[in-house]
C-alpha cells in the first residue's frame, strides 16, 4: 500500500521563540479590563496595550527595542476610562486608533522615534464620539485609507471616515454584544458575531445585512476571520458541550459550513489570524500556551493541520504583525506578539531553508501598505483589492511615504483657537491704544 504526502512549501513551518529574556519586554503593569479584544495591536514599526492606572493609560512600544518598560517611560492618558482595543492604520503605522470605556475614539499620531513625552487628550488628532456605551473593537478598513470600523456596548457598529471625524454609516440590527468585527478581503463587506449567537455579513456603505446564521450553538464567544481573496470565512467557537471548532463558510451560501474541524475540549476563545501570502492559518487560545496552524485550500477537504507550536506559558493575548515586518533573509513568514501576564514575547514562523538568498517562493507579492483609494471613492462605490508588492530587499513598493491624514478640527481644538485669536486681537488694540494709533 502506496502512501500519499501532499506537497507544500509550509509543512516544516515551525515557531521559533525568543531566545533569551533580552529579546522580550518586561515590566508592564497591565490592565485588568477584560473584554472580547485581544488586548495587544502592532504595526511595522510599534505595538500597543492598556496600562493599569486611572485614565485609561497605555503604551506604544517600538518593536526595534525589546527591554525593560521602566514606570517612568512616556505613556498616553488621553480617555477617561479604561481603554478596551487599538487598531494601527494599515497604510500609515504612526496612526493609532484606541476605543474606551467613556464611549469614545480617539486618533493619534506616534513620532517615528516613538513617544517621547506623555500624551493626553489635547493632543488626539481627532475624536469620534457619536457611540452611547462603551466602544469594544477596531477594524480599519483594508483598501481605503482613513475609514474605521468600530463595535459597541449599545450593540451598534459603525464604519467612520476618521479624517473628517464623520460617520458613513451605523448598524443596528445586533440584539446582543458583539464579539467579534473583520472586513472581508477589498472591504466591501464586514462580518460581525453576537452574543446572540448570529454571525451577519453586512454591507458596509449601507449597513445592511446581506446574511444572518447561526454558526456554533454553544453560549461562548465566537471569532472571525475571512480567508483573503479566497471568498471564504472562518468561524471559530464552541459546540453545546463547550468543544472548541472552526468552521469555514462562502459567504454567498450559509446555509451549511463548508466544513467543520474539531479542535479540543478547552475553555479559552480562540483568536484566529490568517496570512494569504502562505495560505496559513493560526488559532490561539486565551489562556493556552499553544498556537495552532493549518493551510487553507480552495478545494476539498479545504484545510489542512500542519503542526503545533506548545509552551508553557499562557498567553492572555496575541497580535501578528503586518507582513511588512517579517525578516524575509531568516525565512520568516510570520511574526506574532504574546502578551503574557507582564511581558510581551515575539514569536517567529519560519521556513527552514540550508540557503541565505531571499527565498522568492515563500514570498509572492504582498500587500505594499499603500491604500488603494480614498474613503470618498469607497463611499461613492469604489470596490478595489489591496494594493501589492514584492517582499524582495530593496523592492520597489510605491510611495514609501506614509498615508496622509489631515484630521478635521473638533469643538475643542476650535474653541482654543478662537480664545487665543482674541487675546491676540484683545494685545494689539492695546498696543495701538497705547501709542495713539486710531484703528480705522
Amino acid at each position: 500500500m502506496s502512501s500519499f504526502v501532499r506537497q507544500s512549501k509550509f509543512r516544516h513551518v515551525f515557531c521559533e521563540p525568543p531566545k533569551q529574556a533580552e529579546d522580550e519586554w518586561h515590566g508592564f503593569r497591565l490592565a485588568t479590563a477584560t473584554g472580547e479584544q485581544t488586548y495587544i495591536k502592532a504595526s511595522t514599526k510599534f505595538f500597543a496595550l492598556a496600562l493599569s492606572g486611572g485614565g485609561g493609560p497605555f503604551a506604544v512600544c517600538p518593536i526595534s527595542s525589546p527591554g525593560r518598560f521602566d514606570p517612568g517611560t512616556p505613556i498616553i492618558g488621553g480617555h477617561r476610562s479604561a481603554v478596551l482595543d487599538f487598531e494601527f492604520s494599515p497604510f500609515n503605522p504612526n496612526l493609532l486608533a484606541s476605543a474606551s470605556d467613556d464611549s469614545t475614539i480617539k486618533l493619534w499620531g506616534i513620532p517615528d522615534e516613538g513617544i517621547t513625552q506623555s500624551l493626553s487628550a489635547d493632543d488626539a488628532l481627532a475624536d469620534l464620539t457619536a457611540h452611547g456605551r462603551k466602544v469594544t473593537l477596531l477594524r480599519f478598513h483594508p483598501t481605503a485609507n482613513n475609514v474605521l470600523a468600530s463595535a459597541s456596548a449599545d450593540f451598534t457598529t459603525k464604519i467612520w471616515d476618521v479624517e473628517k471625524s464623520s460617520e458613513i454609516s451605523t448598524f443596528t440590527e445586533c440584539s446582543a454584544l458583539i464579539q467579534d468585527i473583520v472586513w472581508d478581503y477589498m472591504g466591501t463587506t464586514y462580518a460581525t458575531s453576537c452574543k446572540d449567537k448570529n454571525i451577519r455579513i453586512i454591507d458596509g456603505r449601507t449597513s445592511t445585512a446581506a446574511a444572518t446564521f447561526q454558526a456554533h450553538e454553544g453560549a461562548k464567544s465566537c471569532k472571525l476571520t475571512f480567508l483573503g481573496p479566497k471568498e471564504k470565512l472562518v468561524t471559530v467557537g464552541f459546540t453545546r458541550q463547550s468543544q472548541r471548532q472552526f468552521k469555514i463558510w462562502d459567504p454567498r451560501n450559509t446555509a451549511e459550513a463548508v466544513k467543520r474541524i474539531d479542535i479540543d475540549q478547552s475553555a479559552g476563545v480562540i483568536m484566529p489570524f490568517y496570512d494569504p501570502d502562505t495560505c496559513l492559518l493560526y488559532l490561539a487560545g486565551k489562556g493556552d500556551g499553544n498556537i495552532r496552524y493549518y493551510e487553507m485550500s480552495d478545494e476539498s477537504p479545504f484545510s489542512y493541520s500542519i503542526s503545533e507550536y506548545r509552551s508553557t506559558q499562557s498567553q492572555k493575548g496575541m497580535c501578528m504583525v503586518p507582513k511588512r515586518g517579517v525578516d524575509v533573509m531568516r525565512c520568516e513568514t510570520a511574526k506574532f506578539l504574546k502578551l503574557t501576564s507582564n511581558s510581551v514575547m515575539p514569536l517567529s514562523f519560519i521556513v527552514p531553508r540550508k540557503s541565505d538568498a531571499f527565498q522568492e517562493d515563500l514570498y509572492p507579492e504582498s500587500f505594499s501598505g499603500q491604500p488603494s483609494h480614498t474613503a470618498d471613492e469607497w463611499v461613492g462605490g469604489s470596490d478595489k483589492p489591496p494594493e501589492m508588492a514584492s517582499m524582495a530587499p530593496g523592492a520597489d513598493v510605491g510611495s514609501s511615504k506614509a498615508a496622509a491624514f489631515v484630521p478635521k478640527k473638533n469643538a475643542m481644538q476650535l474653541t482654543k483657537e478662537l480664545e487665543a485669536a482674541e487675546k491676540r486681537i484683545e494685545a494689539l488694540e492695546k498696543l495701538l491704544a497705547d501709542n495713539n494709533i486710531a484703528i480705522p
